[in-house]
């Protein structure tokens, strides 16, 4: 069960219902995108087969016979811990080990696949050893062998192997440079995967002739199996000269460590292999299963809306931008419904989902959910009955402990009884403190899923 922690409904006694139904819409979303029920409802063991909700349909897989081929399951993610019990529970006996790197705090008791503890979202030494380990697992396999792989958000950073010529000091600088610059996750994606040797379907290429499973749990706006954990598995139609043209555009060529730098360089010129593009022959034998993804959440959470008497409204699961942008918007169209009963009539709840982004201007705490929320907070400030939560289905927002917050009409006027100005506090992008001092933050601890983020609506 998922404990939240929310602020005191005293704090806003006039918003307190809403408040409370707004994180348990959280909630539903959260609890739907549970990695390991995703696995059970998606893949199915029939006979001496392993059926498959593939993304181009049901697919059945013969599974290795006794002496003849072993099932090794691999991964990396914040929801790859649950998703690897529950394919040992699928596969039983036939799982003859492997290994699936997850965050700090987020594994869990397994019998036969090792987990392994990495930071994210900036690599560490671990996530390479544990990479290191994974290449060596799906490179022993053999054509009688499965490989079934567990992707889960977060992949990007804890499946991590510089490529030929770089350290981990260089992908960490990179990581550093792109986050702060405010690039987008496809983006920064498509830096990692020319920087890597299992990123951008170079892991299939590892794992030739054996069989491969992707099993996927999305994390990225329209689940492209290229950007998700950024596509080991999967045909990469980005090249070195996209990777080259981002430095550019964000005018941080010059900042990246020079090593990087070089490496982009000679691939731009022919002098290193890109990554596989579709067609290539290592990628005939992997099979994708996208089991979740924010659309499916944000579905629970209506559903869970209606229960609670509210009218639900999906009104997308594609977000993306800076994230005070899409505060300022979502605020007005909390306001609309609230004037004009459109685009839906209350008592409503309108949702939406994706992955916004900061560009940092400042030093202080906080992430993209935080910031919303004490947007959102400025924006209906005199407003009455509108409440809104913004939140990481992973429990986490930057590099902080909450997953996100709530705002109300009165949040900014509670904030600047205690001496804060919300606007200072954006500035210096400093919004952590600033919520937690109004109690406004929300925290989840460590969820173990990842399907980006969600905010919830809620008129009176």
């Amino acid at each position: 069960m998922i404990r939240f922690t929310s602020p005191e409904p005293a704090v806003d006694p006039d918003h307190a219902v809403l408040r409370r139904h707004a994180l348990e819409v959280f909630r539903a979303a959260v609890e739907a995108a549970d990695p390991g029920r995703a696995v059970r409802d998606h893949l199915e063991i029939r006979g001496n087969t392993l059926r498959v909700d593939a993304v181009d349909g049901p697919r059945e897989i013969a599974l290795p016979g006794p002496g003849r081929g072993r099932v090794w399951v691999v991964g990396a993610g914040k929801g790859s811990a649950p998703m690897a019990q529950a394919l040992e529970d699928l596969l039983g006996d036939r799982v003859a080990g492997g290994l699936v790197c997850v965050k700090d705090g987020h594994a869990g008791p397994t019998r036969r696949i090792e987990l392994r503890e990495a930071s994210h979202p900036v690599p560490d030494a671990r996530g390479v050893a544990a990479a290191e380990r994974i290449a060596e697992i799906v490179e022993a396999a053999g054509e009688h062998d499965l490989v079934v792989c567990a992707l889960s958000g977060g992949g990007s950073a804890l499946l991590t192997l510089p490529a030929e010529g770089l350290t981990l000091d260089d992908l960490r600088g990179l990581t550093d440079v792109l986050l702060a610059c405010g690039a987008s996750i496809d983006e920064i994606n498509t830096l990692r995967k020319h920087v890597s040797r299992v990123k951008g379907g170079q892991l299939a290429r590892i794992a030739r002739p054996a069989s491969v499973v992707n099993v996927v749990l999305s994390d990225v706006v329209g689940d492209r199996l290229d950007v998700i954990a950024s596509g080991p598995l999967s045909a990469d139609p980005t090249t070195f000269a996209d990777a080259w043209e981002i430095l550019k555009r964000y005018a941080v060529a010059d900042r990246v460590p020079r090593a990087v730098r070089d490496r982009i360089r000679a691939g731009v010129a022919g002098q290193v292999p890109d990554t596989p593009k579709p067609g290539d022959p290592a990628l005939a034998g992997v099979v994708h299963a996208v089991v979740g993804s924010n659309l499916r959440s944000l579905e629970a959470a209506a559903a869970r809306a209606r229960e609670l008497g509210y009218a639900p409204l999906v009104l997308s699961s594609l977000v993306e931008g800076e994230a005070r942008e899409a505060a300022r918007v979502l605020a007005a169209v909390a306001k609309q419904c609230r004037l004009t009963g459109a685009p839906v009539a209350p008592p409503a709840c309108i949702l939406a989902g994706g992955e916004t982004t900061v560009t940092l201007r400042g030093d202080g705490r906080g992430g993209r959910n935080q910031e919303i929320a004490v947007v959102f907070g400025l924006e209906v400030a005199g407003w009455d009955g509108i409440a809104a939560l913004s939140g990481g289905t992973d429990g986490t927002d930057g590099p902080t402990d909450a997953a996100g917050g709530v705002a109300t009409p009165t949040s900014t006027a509670r904030a600047r009884r205690r001496g804060l100005d919300p606007r200072a506090v954006l500035a210096r992008n400093d919004s952590y403190p600033y919520l937690d001092a109004i109690g406004d933050l929300v925290r989840t601890g460590p969820t173990r899923t990842n399907v980006m983020d969600v905010q919830v609506l809620l008129v009176a």
